[in-house]
């Protein structure tokens, strides 16, 4: 899962970035109004977390221009000022939730998981595809009831499987989804880690789940696709 973070405090923003790496997602962070819209607008988030105190136009503002832009992914405003009418301006604005600074990050990560179910329909937070289990709160993954342990990325790949299963999943889309804006598409480093994941939960089991598309991309499915 890719998030957008819009917030020009530098201390706030790394707590939070390092926050959110450390729970399996890419983050890109962005300071100001401008670069949030250019960034919201050349890619594609599964959620955007938005400060309104901004130098320059505030959140409200960039809540209501991604709005305009059609922009539909969910957006947790997330500020220090907690006026009713405040909450009632960044709902109306256009936000999916609103959450006050000092906040207890641990409810933070709940609101985010909630907003992301939402996006993806689902009411639970364990996938399950086949004999294949993830738990997207404690990070466990098991295959027929054995646990298989991931790296950071390899849980990330993983997930975004889950999330499409039997779907066509291409690598922009893999590199829009679970990469940040560090990621080079010069590289094979999507490749890459496909093989490491196959490595771990499919080698050893007697049917393949991941399998690849040539010349277009990937699909998690109980059967080669024809």
């Amino acid at each position: 899962m890719r998030i957008l973070m819009v917030e020009d405090q530098q201390k706030m923003a790394n707590f939070i970035q390092r926050g959110l790496k450390e729970e399996k997602y890419a983050v890109d962070a962005v300071y100001d109004a401008e670069k949030a819209l250019y960034a919201a607008h050349i890619n594609e988030y599964d959620l955007i977390v938005l400060d309104i105190m901004l130098p320059g136009k505030d959140g409200f503002y960039i809540c209501r221009e991604l709005r305009k832009m059609k922009i539909t992914t969910p957006i947790l405003m997330l500020t220090s000022r907690d006026a009713t009418e405040d909450k009632i301006t960044g709902l109306d604005s256009g936000a999916d939730d609103y959450l006050t600074k000092p906040f207890v990050f641990e409810e933070f990560l709940a609101r985010v998981r909630a907003l992301l179910r939402r996006k993806n329909d689902s009411k639970t937070t364990i996938l399950r595809y086949d004999d294949l289990e993830l738990d997207q709160v404690t990070h466990k993954v098991k295959r027929a009831g054995k646990d298989i342990g991931l790296s950071t990325k390899e849980y990330a790949l993983l997930e975004y499987f889950m999330l499409r299963p039997e779907q066509v999943i291409t690598r922009t889309m893999i590199s829009e989804h679970v990469w940040n804006e560090s990621y080079d598409s010069f590289t094979n480093v999507i490749d890459v880690y496909v093989r490491y994941l196959r490595n771990k939960m499919d080698r050893t089991f007697q049917r393949q789940l991941i399998h690849t598309l040539r010349g277009t991309g990937y699909m998690l499915s109980k059967t080669p696709p024809l």
